[in-house]
């Protein structure tokens, strides 16, 4: 791995305008190791922190990218000539400074080795990680957000604690993916402003273990993020990114590939919209089904029909309506006692809804969002998706929009007992 060059004219411009790295990383959102990072020429500001720091640091573009660009390594010296009696006179020296105090080289093997975490407690922490990714389909989002702040809380706790480096990544490892779920029951809460710094502490977590599945999945959940608040161009380019870092084959991989989908959906491109539906139907047809498929951060081939039947609904595509019957016929209605899959059983009937309205059925698009709402499934971030059929309705003229209005002011405004 070549050696990182450091940045110093962007840490010259950063004090130039008078920040700490404590400082700039406030103004511009992000951790102050981060920031150390950037200047140590480790990592490199991703697309989304860039527009910031150019404004924090009063540079264009054309500046920030000066800035940040590694400085060249410095010229290698030629190794002087040390003849072979040299070499070995050289080598007894520096072995009878260590035998002089051979104890100190014990002790530090002894330190080196020393622990206070054990494997025992952070396979205890990645088994409660799984455990709650599978139940994210299923909780409450409120009540898993308790169980994730406890486990980083522990994790939190442990970061001070004597480990070994393998232990030490472990952890960061384990922190990383408990905050992404955080953020991602944040933005399902739409508590968007703790959202964003869960996502900064993954994101963070995961550049200091040198994993790029969780960078991407951070990327991933940010394009969510932009596309329930109308920013469908950004959220084309996160989803971007985010498989600009994913691992070949990954599920990350097919998730940004979906999420980039619809994103072009939203816009409009009806080209980009299906070339990205055939990309995520040819990695999705490699796969099997995962050993927990309800786990959030597994791809199995039957979200793919999922995807697809809100990614063709976008773009009002009739066939949408085949899909998403596909996912309600396999996994139940969201009313049924329980569907396998609550949150995808409730999109699916909403996708049917609106679908159905395009196509002027509306007495079983109705039903269909009725029993969405109905159903106690949805969840904030999802609540929009039924104003949108709402509006659908209305423009059609359908009778029975007054009821679906009904029914959503009182899922949005719940009576307090």
């Amino acid at each position: 791995m070549p050696t990182p060059q450091k940045r110093s004219a962007l840490a010259a411009r950063r004090k130039a305008m008078g920040y700490s790295q404590e400082d700039l990383a406030e103004a511009v959102g992000v951790d102050r190791s981060t920031v150390a990072r950037w200047e140590q020429g480790k990592t490199e500001p991703y697309p989304e922190n860039r527009s910031e720091l150019a404004r924090a640091l009063n540079v264009d573009y054309e500046e920030l990218d000066r800035l940040i660009q590694a400085e060249a390594a410095p010229t290698l010296r030629p190794v002087p000539h040390v003849s072979p009696v040299g070499k070995r006179e050289a080598a007894f020296s520096a072995a009878g400074a260590l035998w002089r105090d051979p104890e100190e080289a014990e002790e530090l093997a002894r330190r080196v080795a020393a622990s206070d975490v054990g494997d025992s407690t952070l396979t205890s922490l990645e088994s409660g990680f799984d455990d709650l990714a599978c139940q994210y389909q299923f909780e409450p989002p409120s009540l898993l957000l308790l169980e994730i702040n406890r486990v980083l809380d522990h994790v939190a706790g442990l970061m001070d604690s004597r480990k070994k480096l393998h232990e030490h990544r472990r952890l960061l490892l384990v922190g990383g993916w408990t905050s992404l779920l955080g953020a991602t029951v944040l933005i399902d809460l739409e508590r968007d402003r703790a959202a964003s710094t869960y996502l900064s502490t993954a994101l963070s977590l995961a550049e200091q273990a040198e994993n790029p599945e969780i960078i991407a999945w951070c990327y991933e959940t940010r394009a969510w993020q932009a596309l329930t608040s109308s920013q469908f161009r950004i959220a084309v380019e996160l989803s971007r990114a985010a498989r600009s870092f994913a691992p070949r084959g990954s599920s990350i991989a097919i998730q940004a590939a979906a999420q980039e989908g619809r994103g072009w959906a939203r816009l409009g491109s009806r080209e980009e919209t299906y070339r990205a539906i055939d990309r995520v139907q040819k990695m999705a047809s490699s796969l099997n089904d995962p050993a927990r498929p309800e786990h959030h951060y597994r791809y199995d081939p039957a979200k793919a029909v999922s995807y697809t039947a809100t990614t063709l609904t976008w773009i009002r595509d009739l066939a949408a309506e085949d899909f998403a019957r596909e996912v309600i016929r396999k996994i139940g209605a969201p009313m049924s006692l329980p569907p396998r899959w609550p949150r995808r059983a409730v999109m699916a009937s909403i996708d049917l809804a609106l679908t159905l309205t395009y196509a002027g059925k509306s007495d079983e698009a109705l039903h269909a969002a009725m029993g969405a709402v109905e159903s106690g499934k949805l969840v904030p971030s999802h609540f929009w998706r039924v104003a949108e059929v709402a509006d659908a309705m209305r423009a059609e003229k359908f009778s029975g929009v007054k009821e679906l209005n009904a029914a959503y002011e009182a899922m949005r405004h719940p009576r307090q007992t």
